[in-house]
């Protein structure tokens, strides 16, 4: 399917500098970049590459600016934002696809679930428990596993091996992918003696509209009442969300984050891969917490924090200007030292 310069400007209300007639088929980066596909240049560490790209068509900022001559062969389409607007385009590619419909044979559905009457897609081995609900255009790909009283909602994509324990809620528009479980037991044991006690963990896990989960990312159950994911949460793959946490809207989290068990963390935050948040702490709104930080306290609303354990992020910068130079440091104030004890005893003996 091809689409011309004109007729994606149209889409994305783009303004279009060069031949408005060239057209593009598929989608390439900007380093990569070949004839008849579109690219992109959203971060300006990339520009050297537009001034030799074979791609046909780029999308640009509206404030770029050329410093040099740009390929004959390349039209920009100008967008407020190069990136998103990608996106959008990304995303329509993606809705033309043709879509599964239908109930696959050798999946199991219980006569108690409900189903809508059309636009709904259960793969091979998918196992469909007691009183579920999907909504229109619910997805389930093969070797799912959706438990007893489940609801998920209209527009939602469950891909294969995911595993959704019992009584959990899935919101509208929302993708889970390969591997991911909702609502495995939360870590919770009682020491009697030597020997752990299990406590049984008897709440659910609630997603909301609009959230999208990693590849074996991890969800627990809450002891009681629900463990909550926000409208618009964003998950990387590998992720620990242990039981009773709250995590607030349009907040995203990159790969590896484990987060404590009763910890709330609200709307708007970045998360860094490999950061662990300790339990029972609550994370403000707009808070960025950088890569491998281990977090102790309560960050407060638009605080950024990096580090093990997390600083302000500031002082983590100026000190690691400093860490290099440790060793030589400490050199010199040994050196201080010893001629400070060797004046100290100068001194000593003139008072003799």
């Amino acid at each position: 399917m091809e689409f011309s310069a004109q007729q994606i400007a149209h889409i994305l209300n783009g303004e279009i500098d060069g031949d408005p007639n060239i057209k593009v088929s598929n989608f390439s980066k900007i380093e990569e970049g070949k004839q008849g596909t579109l690219t992109f240049l959203a971060n300006l560490k990339y520009s050297s590459f537009i001034y030799e790209t074979n791609a046909s068509i780029a999308l640009v900022n509206t404030d770029f600016v050329p410093e040099k001559e740009l390929p004959s062969t390349l039209t920009l389409i100008r967008v407020p934002n190069a990136y998103a607007a990608l996106a959008q385009l990304l995303e329509l590619v993606d809705q033309a696809k043709n879509k599964k419909q239908g109930i696959e044979s050798m999946s199991f559905v219980s006569p108690s679930a409900k189903l809508p009457e059309k636009n709904i897609y259960i793969g091979a081995f998918a196992y469909i428990g007691e009183n579920v609900r999907l909504g229109e255009n619910v997805a389930i790909y093969p070797n799912a596993y959706i438990g007893d009283n489940t609801v998920i909602d209209e527009n939602t994509i469950i891909y294969s091996g995911v595993k959704i324990y019992e009584g959990c809620q899935i919101g509208k528009n929302c993708i889970l992918h390969a591997g991911a479980v909702i609502g495995a037991d939360g870590f919770g044991f009682a020491k009697e003696g030597d020997a752990y006690k299990k406590i049984p963990q008897l709440g659910n896990v609630i997603i909301e509209d609009d959230v999208e989960i990693g590849a074996n990312t991890t969800i627990d159950r809450a002891v009681m009442d629900s463990t909550i994911i926000r409208k618009g949460v964003k998950l990387d793959n590998l992720i620990q969300i242990a039981h009773n946490v709250e995590i607030g809207e349009n907040t995203a989290f990159a790969a590896q984050v484990g987060v404590s068990g009763s910890t709330k963390i609200g709307k708007n935050c970045v998360v860094g891969g490999q950061a662990g948040i300790a339990g029972h702490i609550k994370v403000e709104d707009n808070v960025s917490i950088g890569a491998q930080s281990g977090v102790l306290r309560s960050p407060k609303a638009g605080e950024s924090v990096i580090g093990s354990v997390a600083i302000d992020v500031k002082d983590f910068f100026r000190s690691s200007v400093i860490f290099p130079k440790l060793p030589d440091m400490y050199r010199q104030i040994n050196q201080l030292q010893k001629e400070l004890e060797t004046l100290r005893q100068e001194i000593q003996k003139g008072k003799e």
